[in-house]
Formats: structure tokens, sequence, C-alpha cells
């Protein structure tokens, strides 16, 4: 890394931003920030309470009827110049990013261009949020509608890609003409402030984009959606989280939008190129050290192919360099904390007792900070506890299968639904596994699927509706029907 930390921190805000203004927590109130690499504090943030989530919604309030009733040209060209800015700074966005969260610096300048991405798909997609008009069926009037904004939006994000899951929920929300509440995770508010002062410099009115950091996530986020004026909740974490916030949302019937947890399940059908499909599972399972809710994590591997693709899989963990995450030569950076390297453990070696051969990997790697070794597991039973949990580490446990069917049901025995992977040379083969597989998306010969133009999201419990695409910004609109004559 060329810059020291302070360096990238120098121009990082660490206040709230609530109505346009970078202010304290009335309480005094600040946490830490921690560096994962090292596990030395980098910053304190201040830690917004009750009262700045009352006056972050107030301000939300008061600048939605003119940002809704603003041109969509106006607010196109505002996120266009957000996407500018973030390409502008880009390197330093990823050394904060990485510095914050651990990830190495490829997967975080990764992260930044697929974040930016987010502002320049819903710049393009401000200004196409048509209605419709028909004749209705009796002929007795026409049928209206028209698209308007839901309202004050909360959005709730985490840890693992805090600057991409921030512009996928405020790019399509501004573009709609909604204002928003942003609530980061407080493992990485850092880069949700600084996309907080980029939106600013580009323009975004006073309260139409506020950020409140919290360590008191729950009590805040359940006082904001208890404010009547809140119209839509955006959020983006566990499936455990989803269910609370759920029941929350219920009580004033708010729209929701979730994307959950995932459980993976990568398929290597006996005709897949394997070196393609090596190559994918690497790209499905290693990025972001596997602390992703699309990472690949359960593998199915045709019987005849398992022990070939197993070893060449060990063969490409094995070379990759484990480090801190701003490191140039960093291939796999640390676990965001301490928590998560204890539950990566205690599922491998839970694995390993239960009959599952490490392959490579298997350990922690002594700290400063918090890191796994790049690991895969054979011979892992099919009902095995690391094949039900997602693991949100860099474990590739292998299960063989013998048939297609037996492969489709592996694959869906699970609560979750987000994405699934297929290999196989045969395309009439692919699409029919691929419609069979019960997830919200299929990367079928390719193991990255993310893209800010298409439709992204779960079925079952890994969520409810999609952010992306089109559809993205469906979510931030209401149908207005009006019958009319004339």
């Amino acid at each position: 890394m060329s810059q020291s930390s302070s360096e990238i921190l120098q121009d990082v805000p660490t206040d709230l931003f609530i109505g346009g203004n970078w202010v304290q927590a009335a309480s005094g109130l600040r946490f830490d920030v921690v560096d994962p690499s090292t596990g030395a504090t980098i910053a304190t943030v201040a830690d917004a309470g009750l009262e700045e989530g009352a006056a972050a919604v107030q301000s939300a309030v008061n600048a939605a009827a003119a940002w809704s009733a603003s041109a969509p040209r106006h607010r196109s060209e505002i996120l266009r110049r957000a996407f500018e800015l973030m390409t502008d700074k880009a390197e330093h966005l990823a050394l904060l990013v990485s510095l914050e969260n651990g990830k190495a610096l490829p997967d975080a300048r990764g992260e930044i261009a697929y974040a930016a991405e987010f502002f320049r798909w819903y710049a393009e997609e401000a200004v196409r949020a048509s209605g419709t008009v028909m004749t209705a069926p009796s002929g007795a009037n026409r049928i209206l509608v028209v698209q308007q904004p839901v309202g004050v939006c909360v959005l709730v994000t985490p840890w693992n890609f805090p600057a991409a899951m921030a512009t996928r929920k405020i790019g399509p929300a501004l573009a709609a003409g909604c204002t928003v509440i942003l609530k980061p995770a407080s493992d990485t508010p850092l880069t949700a402030l600084a996309m907080a002062r980029i939106l600013e410099q580009a323009g975004v009115p006073a309260g139409v984009v506020n950020v409140v950091p919290s360590r008191r996530s729950g009590p805040l986020v359940s006082a904001m959606l208890h404010d009547p004026r809140v119209r839509k909740l955006s959020f983006t974490g566990s499936t455990e989280v989803g269910r609370v916030l759920l029941a929350e949302a219920a009580d004033h019937v708010i729209n929701t939008s979730m994307e959950l947890g995932g459980n993976a399940p990568f398929l290597v059908f006996a005709d897949a190129d394997l070196g393609s499909a090596v190559e994918g599972a690497m790209v499905a399972k290693m990025r972001n050290a596997g602390e992703a809710c699309t990472a690949a994590n359960r593998f199915y591997v045709e019987s005849a192919v398992a022990d070939e693709f197993t070893r060449r899989l060990a063969k490409e963990m094995s070379a990759l360099a484990v480090g801190p995450g701003s490191d140039a030569r960093t291939q796999v950076g640390p676990l965001v904390n301490e928590a998560s390297v204890g539950k990566v453990d205690a599922l491998v070696q839970a694995a390993v007792e239960d009959g599952a051969r490490v392959v490579v990997g298997g350990a922690r790697v002594p700290g400063p900070g918090f890191y796994f070794q790049p690991t895969v597991l054979a011979d892992v039973k099919a009902d095995a506890a690391i094949l039900t949990e997602e693991i949100f580490g860099p474990v590739a446990p292998v299960v063989t299968f013998e048939s297609e069917d037996e492969a489709v049901r592996l694959a869906n025995t699970t609560e979750f639904g987000l994405v699934s992977y297929v290999y196989t040379r045969d395309l009439t083969r692919g699409l029919r596994v691929s419609e069979a597989l019960e997830s919200g998306m299929v990367g079928l010969n390719r193991g990255l699927v993310s893209d800010p133009a298409a439709p992204f999201g779960g079925v079952k419990q890994s969520g409810i509706g999609r952010e992306g695409g089109h559809d993205g910004m469906l979510d931030y609109l209401e149908s207005k029907y009006i019958a009319v004559t004339w």
C-alpha cells in the first residue's frame, strides 16, 4: 500500500450525515472501527441513537416533496456525477474498503468499479419510469397507470460489500424520487460515510440522503420502522435478522425488499470442462475470501471427475497468497472479525470430526489479524453441518453425486435459494438443471453472476424482491391506477 492508514483516512468523515450536515451524536458516543488485517483501531465514528434516527427521518421527510417532484433528468445527472466522482476516486475508495473491511486490494478495486456502475445504470434508468394507458375491456373508461416514488426509505447494508450494497440501494431509490436513510454495518461505516460525501459533492440536496452509523442497530432501525412516515425498508444481511425486520415492518405494513442469506451449490458434471469449472470455482468461492452471499458454499461433483476436480481446486487454493488486504501481493485477506474466524474454524473442525478429509488448509493463520487458510475438504458427507450453514469464509467442501436427479435434489435441500452454479458442456442439460434449481439466479458455466443491469435476488428464505436492472427501480415505485373518462 503506497499510502498509510492516516493518509487514506485523512478526508474521510466520521460523524453522522443528517439533513446535509455532518453532526455528532447527541449522546457524544462513538465506536471504534478496526482494521481486520491487524486488529488495530483505525478510527472512531459517531454512534447514532434514537434521537439521530428521528432527525434523519424528519430530514428525509422534509426533502421528499421537492425531490420526488424534481425532473427525472435532474436526478439522472446527479447520479451520473456521482458515478464520475466515484470513478475519479476509485483507488482511494478501494484502499478505504480494504482498510476497514480487510478484503484483498484487487477485490476492493473490483467492488468500487461494480459499485460505481449502479450510479451509472440508475442515472440511465431515472428517465425510464414509464406508465401505461389503455382502454378498459368494457370500453367505459381509460385505465391510466402512473409510477410514483414509494416515499421515505430505510436502507440497511452489510459489511462485506460496504460500497456496492450502498449504491445498489441508493441508486434506484434516488432515481425513483425517494429520499433515504442509510444505516451501514458498524464494522464498515467509513465507506458509507465516504459515499455520502461523494453524493453531497454530486449535488444531492440536503436531506435526500442521510447516513447514520450505529452500534445500536436493532433499536435504531426499529424506531425508524415504527415512524409511520417511513414507507420502505431495503435490507441486505442474514436471514435471521431479516426475519426480525420483516416482523418489525409488518406493524406498519411497510414495503420491504430483502436480500438475505445464501447457501450456493456449485454443480460439476462429468462432461464439464474441468479447467473452466475450477476457474469458475475460484471466482465463485474466493471472491472476497468467501465472504459473499453469492459465494459457492457446497461443491457437488459427479463421482467420475471428483478426484481430479478436487486435486485441481486444491492446487489453485494452495497457491493463493494470504495477507493484509492492502498489500499488493495479497490474494486472500483476513475475515472481518474474530467471531467470523471462530465460526469458520468450528465448521471445518466439525466436518473433519465427521469424516471429512482436509486436502489443503484447514486451520487458522496466526495473528495479528483475523485469518483462515484457503481450505478444500474432500469426502464430506451429504448431511454434514458445514453444508447447511453459510460458511462466509475460504472453505470449499466437496461432495460427490452419481446422477443429475441426485445433484438437483442435493442442491435444493436447503431453506435458501439465492444463487446456484452449474458446469456442463451439454447446453440442454445445463438449461434443464438451471430451471430445476430453486434459486433466484444461476451461473451456467460461469462463476460470477452479479451485474448492475441484471435482477439480483433470491427465492425461499434468501429474499424478497430484486435489486439491479430495471426491476431494481420498480422496488422503489408504486403503481397508481387512475380510472378516467375523456
